[in-house]
Parts: C-alpha cells; structure tokens; sequence
C-alpha cells in the first residue's frame, strides 16, 4: 500500500508499505528519518517516541497505515532550518545528557511536550513526563540537568520576547 503523510512539516509518501509495517521502520527504512531508535518495539522503552497529531506516542505501536493523511513530527523535526537546534535539543548537550544516545530522541521529544504543556515543570512533574522512557547509561541526573536547563531557558526567551 502506498501511505501519505505530513513528516516534519512536509508531505511525504512511502510506497509498498505491508500492512504490518509500523511507523518507526517507515520513519527509518523507508523515509531515512533514523532519529527514533528501534530498541524494543514492545512501547517499554520510549526511544521511538514521535509526535502523532500533536501527541506523543511510541511509533514502533503505530501501524504506518495509521498515518495516513495525519502529522508526524520526529526528533529531526524539532530542529528548524533557520534557527538550528530546538532549544531542548541544545540543553541536552550542554547539560552533558546524551551519553550513548539511544534513549535520547525519545527524551527529546517528551521533554519538547512537557515544556510547551509545563514551561516551568516540577521534579515530579518531570519524573512523571519522562516515566516511559529508559535510559541504561546516565541514572537520569543529567537528564534531570538539561530539562530544567531547557525550561529555564524558554521561560527566559519568553520573559525577553514580552
């Protein structure tokens, strides 16, 4: 089957699609979006989250039919051509969050979701937001580090913007 969709603000289209195909192998296979990773394909992991409308979901659930006519936003996606980086993105970096970097798209786009629900969010709050996703490496401080970073950041650029 053939599936059209918006990917990160462009229309896309992948063709001979099988019906059990989920979206995360036609982001990385078919489309060469290899951002989200394939790490359990169970929905456990939370490293192949994307959004889906607007909402945020484990695209290896997602059965790629599903997409279509819908929006997907990836990691890729959270960066803009002219301005570079999301500014979550750069807090991961700067905060020294990404060690491997498997779990790290999917952290990216949770905590992008949380900061534009939560500009200013609570260590429960963040603890909660970021409940599904595992990280192996880090033991979630510096992850801790870069949302907080993230949000301090964002309420400062709207504090400037006004």
């Amino acid at each position: 089957m053939r599936v059209t969709f918006n990917a990160n603000g462009r229309q896309v289209e992948a063709d001979d699609v099988w019906e059990g195909e989920s979206l995360l192998y036609m982001l990385r296979e078919r489309l060469g979006l290899p951002g989200s990773k394939n790490a359990c394909e169970q929905g456990e992991c939370g490293s192949c989250t994307v959004y889906l409308d607007g909402a945020p979901v484990c695209s290896c659930l997602v059965a790629a039919g599903q997409v279509q006519d819908r929006e997907v936003r990836t990691v890729e996606g959270l960066a803009d051509e002219e301005t570079g980086l999301d500014p979550v993105q750069q807090a991961f970096i700067d905060a020294g969050a990404v060690q491997c970097g498997f779990c790290t798209p999917g952290l990216l786009v949770q905590t992008h979701d949380l900061l534009e629900r939560e500009p200013q969010p609570s260590d429960n709050d963040i603890r909660e937001a970021l409940s599904g996703n595992l990280c192996r490496c880090t033991g979630y401080e510096k992850i801790m580090d870069a949302v907080r970073l993230a949000s301090a950041r964002k309420c400062h650029a709207t504090e400037v913007s006004q």
